[in-house]
């Protein structure tokens, strides 16, 4: 029975260490990955916030004016969320956050949500949740680029001119730092205009007019968002993959650790065993054998 216990953990304490020689390997990955995505994000900040700035700035300049149709909407109509996730797991609670995130969200409007999934993990807990999920797209999180995430934006774009929705929000995880993934409901249109208070402070010169640039900015502009957030999903997925499958490998070398010691402690009371029956046999035989 001994024999059998010490060859159980001698094949339980092999199978650890080839899941932590795993577990460290998809570590590495996932941190030359991330320093990557980590500068794509701080590359793409920049250029997201300056097409938000020129949005506001156009708004705000008495030719086109608030009520323009893109932008006048109610504060309490429908709204359409693009929650954003990962296709695959192993990457800690990022996924679960988001999630969360965007139930809290959906509990707190008095108008239907519309919800547009990016990535496998979104869709199954929209699924699971019974929200009203008009669609989806997978395979888009792990490389985005421009023209994967056209039909996706074109969607979005068309649905709010076209007066289906009201407010537009995008769902995801704001990358603070490798062991801090914010999730982030954050509304993308309407875009609210610069109220300069009645003082122009430099002077604007539009050309052509101003109702075709703001017809194309708000093409662009629906595009750096949605691109942007992808790339900040993309470094929050492979930080948090990165921790993951650290905690990951030490508690397996831990638990390897304790295993051995265990290997060794019943080996040792084998041998003890074995040492008292000599022992027991050696006195009976100084003692002239078993009487009966």
């Amino acid at each position: 029975m001994a024999g059998n216990t010490r060859q159980v953990l001698r094949r339980r304490i092999r199978g650890i260490r080839e899941t932590a020689k795993v577990t460290g390997a998809m570590e590495l990955i996932a941190s030359t990955r991330m320093r990557r995505a980590e500068q794509r994000v701080l590359n793409a900040r920049p250029y997201a916030q300056h097409l938000s700035d020129l949005m506001a700035l156009t708004m705000g300049q008495a030719v086109i004016g608030p009520e323009h149709p893109f932008f006048l909407r109610s504060e309490e109509g429908s709204a359409l969320v693009v929650h954003i996730t990962t296709d695959k797991g192993l990457c800690g609670g990022l996924n679960s956050r988001l999630n969360h995130a965007l139930g809290s969200f959906v509990m707190t409007q008095h108008e239907p949500v519309r919800v547009v999934t990016v990535g496998k993990k979104g869709r199954d807990f929209a699924l699971r949740s019974r929200l009203n999920l008009i669609a989806e797209f997978t395979e888009l999180a792990g490389a985005p680029g421009i023209a994967e995430l056209r039909p996706l934006c074109r969607l979005i774009t068309d649905m709010f001119v076209r007066g289906e929705v009201d407010r537009v929000f995008v769902c995801y995880p704001q990358f603070v730092s490798v062991a801090m993934q914010r999730p982030t409901v954050e509304r993308v249109l309407p875009v609210e205009g610069v109220d300069t208070g009645g003082a122009v402070t430099h002077e604007v010169v539009f050309e052509p007019e101003p109702l075709r640039i703001l017809e194309h900015l708000l093409v662009r502009y629906v595009e750096a968002s949605v691109f942007r957030a992808c790339l900040e999903l993309v470094a929050c997925e492979q930080s948090a993959r990165m921790v993951a499958m650290h905690s990951a490998t030490e508690s397996a070398s831990d638990l390897a650790e304790a295993m051995t010691i265990e290997l060794n402690r019943s080996r040792q009371a084998a041998v003890t065993e074995e040492i008292c029956d000599v022992s027991a046999g050696v006195e009976v035989l100084a003692h002239g054998g078993i009487h009966e």
